[in-house]
């Protein structure tokens, strides 16, 4: 039992604990976790050697050392409850002071998932429904969130990814998609330059869980007409305080 009088399985708690040392580290060996947490090496071996069989850990060839795998990736996704009710309100804070649509969505395989959406009062209307999905790379949403990815997870994703061309200005290939993300990277932010519908920008931030990987963002879209640069930085250096403030209230950043 623990301090809560809950009965704890001690094998499935120290499992939980390996994964809490990756909060910081993005690769970890058997001996560096075994005296983080005290634990004899052959009892960590075991525990790692288990959630390695199960994809929630994965081993580097070259370094021997383990991260966190795509599968606790996958199930990081299906968080979305809690997430719609904090971030709502922030939506409708980004459209009242930008007057755009704001949504907020998740990464689902090589797509992204609308689950809420704040319309703008102007006139014109953003081609999204709650519940609706878009390719990830061609949306400013998508790229902020795998901007973030750990190489493996990022690597592995990329290459499930069919582009496909839907205006003039929509990215091609992997390799055009990694030069994006590292600017990306850069702003804190990602952009999207009517690359999924001539006629629109989109800006977006990501949300992240507690093992630092991105499993949501928020965005704000409309015309280009009205999305000059000057106003972009100003909404991407917002998008960036709110998603870290919901990431917060989450409970997901420490």
């Amino acid at each position: 039992m623990n301090d809560k009088g809950k009965k704890i399985i001690q094998s499935v708690d120290k499992a939980f604990q390996i994964l809490e040392c990756f909060n910081n580290y993005e690769e970890l060996g058997v001996t560096e976790i075994s005296k983080m947490l005290d634990l004899h090496k052959s009892t960590t071996y075991g525990l790692i050697s288990t959630l390695s069989a199960n994809n929630i850990l994965e081993k580097d060839d070259n370094t021997g050392k383990y991260r966190l795998g795509l599968k606790l990736y996958q199930l990081g996704t299906k968080v979305n409850f809690s997430i719609r009710e904090i971030a709502y309100r922030y939506l409708e804070q980004l459209v009242s002071t930008y007057e755009e649509t704001a949504n907020l969505v998740i990464l689902q395989n090589t797509s992204v998932v609308y689950l809420e959406k704040v319309e703008s009062s102007h006139s014109m209307r953003i081609s999204t429904l709650v519940g609706g999905d878009k390719p990830l790379y061609c949306t400013a949403v998508g790229k902020a969130m795998i901007a973030y990815l750990p190489h493996s997870i990022l690597d592995e994703l990329l290459n499930k990814i069919e582009f496909k061309k839907y205006t003039y200005n929509t990215i091609q290939n992997k390799e055009s998609l990694l030069k994006s993300l590292e600017g990306v990277r850069k702003k804190g932010y990602a952009e999207d330059h009517e690359e999924l519908e001539i006629g629109l920008h989109c800006i977006a931030a990501p949300i992240f869980n507690q093992y630092k990987i991105p499993f949501a963002a928020i965005s704000v879209s409309g015309p280009v007409t009205r999305m000059n640069d000057s106003i972009c930085m100003e909404i991407g250096n917002t998008l960036v305080k709110l998603a870290q403030e919901i990431s917060e209230k989450l409970g997901y950043v420490r």
